[in-house]
Formats: C-alpha cells, structure tokens, sequence
C-alpha cells in the first residue's frame, strides 16, 4: 500500500474540521498520541503499508459491533456518512481482519471492533500483465492502491450468484481478505483466458505465476489457442453480460 500515517497525523485527521467524527461509543479516543481510530482504535506502532504490524502488546478490550460498514462499491461509512479521506481508510484497512465465522473485525493490540463488509473490503480496478521470467504474471491494483500478484497465495476464484447465475470474481489480497474483481477488470481476464483440462473437466482460465485458475467451463469445442480470445469473450462476457459489477 502506497500511504503511510503516522499517529500524529491520525489524530489531526480525526480532528480536522468538517472532517467525519469516527470515533465510536464504546471507548472514547484518549488525548495522548496512541489512540485515534473508531471505538478508541490506538494507531500507534500500526504501519498501514505493513497490515499487521503493531505496538507492544497490551491488555485486548472487546468494543462489539462499531456502525462502521465497508459498502458493495469499497467505500467506507461511519454512522451512515461516507469517509471521504484516504489516508484514513488505508489506516483502518491495515488493521482489518477476518475472523472464521466470516465476520470483519478492526483489531489491534489493545481493541478490537467489529465492522459490516457488504460483499469484499477492497475492489480490484485494475489488472496489469506482464512476462516474470518466461511465465505470465497478471498483477491488479485494489482501490486502495495495493498491488496483489496472483499466485498460490494470492488465488483467483469466481463464484457464481445462485439467484442471477452471474459471475462475481475475486482475488485474495492477504487471508480472510478478498478484492472483489471489477466488470472492466474481469472482462480483461476473459480476454486473456485459455482453454484448458483440468481433472477431466475443460475450463477457460488464466495463468499467473505458473498457477492456472479457472474462469468459466470452456466451449464445447475447444478453438485454435491463437483464437481463445474471440472465444472466451463469446463463451463468457456474451452469455453473462450483466457480470461482475
């Protein structure tokens, strides 16, 4: 991630006029510098290019549910109100975590509150391709402005709507965390796709750092490789055209 915050900042961004008041019921922000996020979320220690990395451990408290939501489209509210500043969203995206329950929870070493997530914290908006040392890499930038490489640990997956039928990809950007993959973007992967036969089955997919991840079931048909691009787009974008939004 591209942002970097200090705590000093933090503070001043909450406080800023006209700015939205982010701090939540349960525990109040403290006025010394190690403290400054929803519910009391201390920023100090926290690198929001580096998710994960905390100050030293202390004492966890429980905040519950925070009226935080993550919406369909990646913006962040608070309160019903949009949080309009960046660096404040990447700082809280560095700290969010998912439990195994699914749920979406902002965490540090000394609180921790849960958020709604509408369908993926990130959004995929763009994909770059490239050759990495003789193989194909396929690298998307997430509206936060992370570069995920897709790869063993950073899976594609497309997952089918059991209401619509229509398709909604997504790629792992770091566990429980998942960027849900744009129209624009998957139509690029539709035109990048190929056919190939996996455990029996011909799929049209995509290779990324040497791993194959399927997109959609191949025609009955398999065309000529040089062709696999008129036909993904005619198997796929064609039949599903109301798509990943």
């Amino acid at each position: 991630m591209t942002q970097r915050m200090t705590s000093g900042r933090a503070d001043k961004a909450l406080n800023a006029p006209q700015q939205e008041d982010v701090s939540g019921e349960c525990c109040r922000p403290q006025p010394d510098a190690s403290s400054g996020g929803p519910c009391g979320l201390p920023l100090a220690g926290l690198r929001p290019g580096r998710p994960g990395a905390t100050s030293p451990a202390r004492p966890r408290h429980e905040c519950g549910p925070l009226e935080m939501r993550i919406a369909r489209d990646g913006s962040w509210h608070y309160k019903g109100s949009p949080i309009s500043r960046k660096e404040l969203i990447c700082l809280f995206a560095s700290v969010l975590k998912r439990e195994g329950d699914g749920s979406y929870w902002l965490e540090t070493p000394v609180e921790r509150g849960e958020i709604e997530v509408e369908d993926a914290p990130f959004i995929a908006v763009e994909v770059f391709w490239r050759q990495c040392e003789g193989r194909q890499c396929l690298t998307f930038r997430t509206n936060l402005d992370e570069m995920i490489t897709a790869d063993h640990d950073h899976p594609i997956r497309v997952a089918i709507d059991p209401r619509t039928r229509e398709p909604r990809p997504y790629v792992q950007v770091r566990p429980g965390l998942e960027a849900r993959i744009n129209r624009a973007v998957f139509y690029e992967l539709v035109a990048l796709a190929e056919p190939e036969k996996v455990e029996g089955r011909d799929l049209l997919g995509v290779w990324s750092e040497g791993v194959f991840f399927p997109i959609d079931d191949a025609p009955a048909e398999a065309p000529p490789r040089k062709a696999r691009s008129r036909a993904a787009n005619g198997a796929t974008a064609a039949a599903r055209t109301a798509g990943a939004k």
